[in-house]
């Protein structure tokens, strides 16, 4: 339960698409300090600390909720962006997401010295992710079924999401 995707489990987002986080193509931006730290914005390491994962957590939740799905995609581990291309999420979530919906994060805790296990909740649903410090920077880490449903490409995993029910915009 700890590897969903951030979108994916939340009942009000109903992103399956989303929740797997993992990419089958190349990684453009594994080297790219993700946006929304000011640390990695001017070049250098996020904090390695509870506080660090959080603020990483939260931007990655409103860059989803907001709709900036491609700055979403830029925060996800090596292993989520080799699953599924940055295109290929947007479309995903473009077809699929619901975005505008808030999701904030209600607790964090370090699960050794470079995971956090953070749970965000949205309306009255809540669900648990983790994070992993990777290159310096905090990243989220893809979920199984979000990497089985990324590993299908947008287009086949947009008709799986319709065919779920899970798909907001069918």
């Amino acid at each position: 339960m700890t590897n969903h995707h951030p979108f994916r489990r939340l009942g009000a987002l109903a992103l399956i698409a989303a929740a797997a986080l993992s990419f089958s193509a190349g990684c453009s931006g594994d080297d790219e300090a993700p946006a929304g730290n000011s640390a990695a914005a001017a070049g250098g390491p996020e904090p390695k600390s509870l506080e660090g994962a959080k603020a990483a957590a939260q931007t990655m939740f409103d860059r989803f909720s907001g709709g900036d799905f491609a700055g979403a995609w830029e925060m996800y581990t090596a292993q989520g962006k080799a699953a599924i291309t940055k295109d290929d999420y947007v479309k995903l979530n473009e077809a699929c997401s619901r975005k505008g919906l808030a999701i904030n994060l209600t607790s964090a805790r370090m699960e050794g010295a470079d995971r956090a296990v953070v749970i965000a909740k949205q309306l009255v649903a809540a669900q648990s992710y983790t994070m992993v410090y990777e290159k310096d920077a905090w990243k989220l880490e893809p979920a199984k079924e979000g990497l089985s449903l990324y590993s299908q490409g947008a287009a086949k995993a947009i008709a799986a999401q319709k065919k779920a029910g899970t798909c907001a915009n069918a």
